[in-house]
């Protein structure tokens, strides 16, 4: 699905964004530009990303956060 359409963002990046690191919306607009135009996106971004650090915050194997990928 995509969050950001502005750059051209999806659900999987933002996964993928988490997977590697990436904790804040902030971090997140720093990396894949999301919320960073027009803005409409922040919300969704926000919710996705809290949405994948959930699942890896349960285990320290990142292969399994990826698994679905």
């Amino acid at each position: 699905m995509y969050v950001c359409l502005c750059h051209s963002v999806t659900d999987r990046d933002i996964h993928q964004a988490v997977v590697n690191g990436v904790n804040t919306l902030r971090e997140l607009s720093n990396q894949l530009k999301v919320a960073t135009c027009c803005g409409k996106c922040a919300s969704c971004a926000r919710d996705v990303m809290q949405e994948a650090q959930v699942p890896c915050g349960k285990t320290s194997d990142k292969e399994a956060c990826t698994k679905d990928m």
